[in-house]
């Protein structure tokens, strides 16, 4: 199914990946959120778990693997054109995981990627929702 103007919305997976402060963040490097700082993650392709999924997308985005995985939060992103037809539209389930070790580097459409303490999400322009998930992760992992 094609990603733009889509029939019915595409399931998306976030990853929180949290260390003691912080969480990491990407730059998105291709719409529909193109340049935007966000939680590390993409589309789960067919046949794929959502940890499955999870896991590859983290792979990709930043050349790092955690362990556990758990559930967080869904968050539903939809992003409509100036007539008001859906463009995109994603449900999103993100996980939560802690840090364990290796330095992240970006990869597949990410152009570059951060960790940011809590208290800086503004200077990222962090959507108000990848800041209610980072929440939810915290209080999960208790961080």
């Amino acid at each position: 199914m094609k990603r733009d103007y889509p029939d019915r919305p595409l399931v998306g997976i976030g990853i929180a990946v949290l260390r003691p402060g912080a969480v990491l963040l990407v730059r998105r490097g291709r719409p529909p959120s193109l340049g935007a700082w966000s939680l590390p993650g993409g589309a789960q392709k067919l046949g794929e778990t959502a940890e499955q999924a999870a896991r590859r997308e983290l792979l990709e985005e930043t050349g790092l693997t955690v362990g556990e995985l758990r559930l967080a939060a869904h968050a539903d992103s939809i992003h409509r054109d100036p007539d008001g037809r859906v463009r995109y539209h994603y449900t999103i389930l993100d996980f939560a995981a802690l840090w364990g070790s290796g330095e992240p580097a970006p990869g597949g459409d990410v152009t570059a990627l951060a960790w940011v303490a809590f208290d800086q999400f503004a200077a990222y322009d962090l959507w108000r929702e990848a800041r209610r998930v980072v929440a939810a992760a915290r209080t999960l992992l208790g961080v």
